[in-house]
């Protein structure tokens, strides 16, 4: 039962991930039409607005290491600790969670900047050319990537009090043995507040209404004088914080790298496919779903009996579900269906 418990957190923190770019690539879908391959690529930005604020706030200075007293020793300290203190030493220890106050202008600024530079002009082109020139931007922002900050991944540390684990079971008043860490339950958290967060806005404000109508009559909203397209292209940016943001938090768990956003663009892709091409809840639901799946099949006695099947899973349920429902577990009728 304990390892039960602990494989659906374990599905929960990395179902959440799922979530949060398939939600973005929904956004876009939904109210755009285009399929964007280049939404991996934006995880990773957001993964690297974090390793990027770290560096910043830890370049350092030579200082004499008074601790030595036989010989001259110097030792590297960060400037914020030098000017600041250990007000300082706390910016640094926090530099994941301050990122958000960054990824959030950059990464809407990266979402504005495709639409307008580059998505706008394939509204009108086929699925397969969407993803083509997707697929290809997605490339060359990873070989940047690549090129400025190396192949290797890059750790990045949770403040202190979130590095070790929490002891579940005793406050869930279950098994002492069930312990899990912190930062992942933050993260499963984080992702709970930024989902809610957008199904709230797309509900109960005024923008989100009309974006929802033009999700579904885009003509009509147009003909009522209401400038539909700077809205969508408002949602793309939109989509790109949101991705951002998971990738933000993500990096304390999977070190970031150059390749990161194609690892979870294709998970997340088919996310999307399992939830129904433009649904939102469709979206977060398969996720969680698949996410707490994949979890469950990377257990040791699974794999002792179906050898792989964690890393095949998804694929296998995807494939069951779209020959049973073509749109989707909550698609729309006659999305996918033709």
């Amino acid at each position: 039962m304990d390892a039960i418990f602990l494989q659906i957190l374990n599905g929960l923190d990395k179902g959440g991930a799922y979530a949060l770019i398939a939600l973005g690539l929904t956004l876009i879908f939904g109210t755009l039409g285009v399929v964007n391959f280049a939404h991996g690529a934006v995880f990773m930005l957001g993964a690297f607005c974090a390793v990027t604020l770290n560096k910043i706030l830890t370049l350092s200075q030579r200082v004499r290491d008074e601790s030595v007293t036989f010989f001259e020793a110097y030792k590297e300290v960060p400037y914020l600790e030098v000017w600041f203190g250990e007000t300082g030493s706390t910016l640094i220890e926090y530099s994941v969670p301050i990122s958000i106050l960054v990824a959030i202008p950059v990464m809407l600024l990266v979402g504005l900047a495709m639409e307008r530079g580059l998505f706008r002009f394939f509204y009108n082109r086929t699925h397969a050319e969407q993803i083509l020139v997707s697929f290809g931007l997605a490339i060359v922002i990873q070989e940047i990537v690549k090129a400025f900050y190396g192949a290797n991944p890059i750790p990045q540390a949770p403040p202190e009090i979130f590095s070790g684990s929490a002891n579940i079971g005793a406050m869930l008043g279950m098994s002492e043995a069930i312990v899990y860490p912190w930062w992942r339950l933050v993260y499963l958290v984080f992702a709970g507040i930024v989902i809610a967060a957008v199904f709230c806005f797309l509900q109960f404000t005024t923008f989100g209404m009309v974006v929802r109508a033009g999700m579904m009559d885009r003509e009509t909203v147009g003909l009522l004088g209401i400038n539909i397209e700077r809205r969508f292209t408002i949602v793309f940016g939109l989509a790109a914080v949101v991705s951002g943001l998971a990738g933000v938090m993500y990096t304390p768990i999977l070190p970031p790298d150059y390749h990161m956003g194609m690892d979870f663009l294709v998970l997340s892709f088919v996310v999307v496919v399992v939830g129904g091409m433009g649904s939102l809840g469709g979206a977060v639901a398969a996720g969680f779903l698949l996410g707490v799946l994949q979890s469950f099949a990377a257990m040791a006695e699974i794999k002792a009996i179906i050898p792989g099947i964690d890393q095949i899973i998804i694929y296998l349920v995807a494939v069951v579900i779209l020959l049973v429902r073509p749109r989707g577990l909550m698609g729309r009728k006659g999305v996918m269906e033709t």
